[in-house]
């Protein structure tokens, strides 16, 4: 099995688009080799010269599969990395990009206030501003928001999470034909 250690698998929803953008949907080359054979998925793509064998029989490892139903997301969960992709990673205070690791939230009605934890009240912030801030109102603190804090839909954190930069070799080449169908084509 030499060759398959970190291979994964695109999962795309029935109509061909990635199930999700943020995080992109993919599963372990295991997991998705399980679902083709007990038919819960079609295999679309396979990696190419990257098989792998039984006592009797050589398979192909899944590259892209596809599921047989369509799943609707029916909301976002409400979680730090939707928030953060929500609000490009940057600071809604000083407009600063930041590394995950390095950005926090801010409720910008303090709970101390009656604000409370929700996608309306919460906003991507750094550390310097959260301090600076504290538990004041925005306008005791003599700060203002870059954008009033809002409930994401599904397709708004996809297109956020699709704009965002990938490490190189994060997407395979063989997904790319079902990545980029908004994308400009070449002439």
């Amino acid at each position: 099995m030499q060759g398959l250690s970190g291979l994964r698998t695109l999962v795309l929803n029935m109509d061909m688009q990635p199930l999700s953008w943020a995080p992109l949907s993919v599963w372990s080359w295991e997991d998705a080799f399980v679902a083709v054979h007990q038919e819960r998925v079609i295999q679309v793509r396979s990696y190419d010269g990257v098989r792998i064998r039984s006592a009797s029989r050589e398979y192909e490892v899944p590259a892209v599969v596809a599921l047989k139903s369509y799943r609707r997301r029916r909301h976002v969960a409400f979680t730090r990395y939707h928030l953060f992709l929500r609000d490009g990673f940057t600071c809604q205070y000083c407009g600063n990009a930041f590394a995950a690791k390095d950005l926090t939230f801010d409720h910008v009605i303090p709970r101390s206030r009656g604000g409370r934890t929700s996608w309306t009240n919460i906003v991507a912030c750094c550390g310097r501003d959260n301090l600076r801030k504290g538990s004041r109102t925005l306008a005791q603190a003599g700060m203002r928001l870059l954008r009033q804090p809002f409930e994401p839909t599904a397709f708004q954190l996809d297109a956020a999470a699709r704009a965002l930069p990938r490490a190189k070799g994060e997407l395979h080449q063989t997904w790319m034909d079902f990545l980029y169908w908004g994308a400009e084509l070449e002439r």
